[in-house]
């Protein structure tokens, strides 16, 4: 009898210090994260749709750099340096070689796949797959992140379009360095059969004169241009989110609404 009233006495005894120790998880907390993940779970629904709509796979964009580039322009978007109407979104991506079409402009909107064309990257980055970048004057490299696209000019490439670089370090010394979208000779399935590759820019993301008047047609006036590539050090406070899940899920009932009005 001694020996069961003790056992008993143990077992209180731990459900005691249980009860004491248990905390409950604070309800704003709670609320937080479960609207982190739903935002979260939206914008990757989104971009999914987008996704297969405009059928990007098909026409060899990776879904990871695509949202890479959606997440940039929510960001840049909720800081109202795009156009109002903007719905444009081109996205480069030197991780492939330059014998691939790796550029996409793409309508958010209307969810179709505008564009998908060649483009050159710089002389300095390497022969036909990009593998170093910089920021740097004169060094025929091509620069990683966000730019908008400015005005268009008549230059020495013919008709041009002017970019700005708005990743600090990375490329926002594109003005400086006249880092603009152009039409080259080189780019072209021909220059592809000669040399098994593109020919090479000063940095600039050359395209083939075919292509170049619908080309800065289409993103010309403030849209978001992003450039992809292999560099571990590449960071941007564009890829924030949080911007994102504010912008996909805001407190407001007419939130879903004006996420899919972009």
């Amino acid at each position: 009898m001694r020996k069961y009233f003790l056992w008993i006495s143990c077992v209180l005894f731990i459900f005691s210090i249980s009860v004491i120790g248990w905390k409950p998880v604070s309800a704003g907390r709670s609320t937080a994260n479960f609207k982190a993940v739903a935002a979260k779970g939206l914008f990757e629904q989104y971009a999914e749709t987008v996704y297969q709509a405009a059928k990007l796979q098909e026409a060899g964009l990776s879904i990871e750099v695509f949202q890479k580039a959606l997440t940039g322009y929510f960001n840049l978007k909720t800081a109202n340096k795009l156009s109002q109407n903007s719905s444009v979104i081109t996205v480069v991506d030197f991780t492939k070689p330059s014998r691939e079409k790796r550029m996409w402009i793409i309508d958010l909107l209307s969810k179709q796949l505008l564009l998908n064309t060649w483009v050159a990257h710089g002389k300095g980055s390497g022969d036909d797959v990009a593998n170093a970048f910089s920021n740097n004057d004169e060094s025929h490299q091509s620069s990683l992140g966000f730019y908008l696209t400015d005005d268009v000019y008549n230059g020495k490439h013919g008709r041009s379009l002017r970019l700005d670089g708005l990743d600090e370090g990375f490329n926002s010394n594109a003005r400086a360095r006249a880092i603009v979208l152009h039409a080259a000779d080189y780019v072209s399935q021909t220059a592809i059969e000669q040399m098994g590759r593109l020919g090479r820019s000063f940095g600039c993301p050359a395209v083939s004169p075919e292509v170049v008047g619908q080309v800065i047609n289409t993103i010309k006036g403030k849209t978001v241009l992003f450039i992809n590539g292999n560099d571990p050090n590449y960071t941007s406070k564009y890829l924030d989110e949080n911007i994102v899940a504010n912008f996909t899920l805001p407190d407001s009932a007419s939130a879903a609404a004006d996420s899919a009005k972009l």
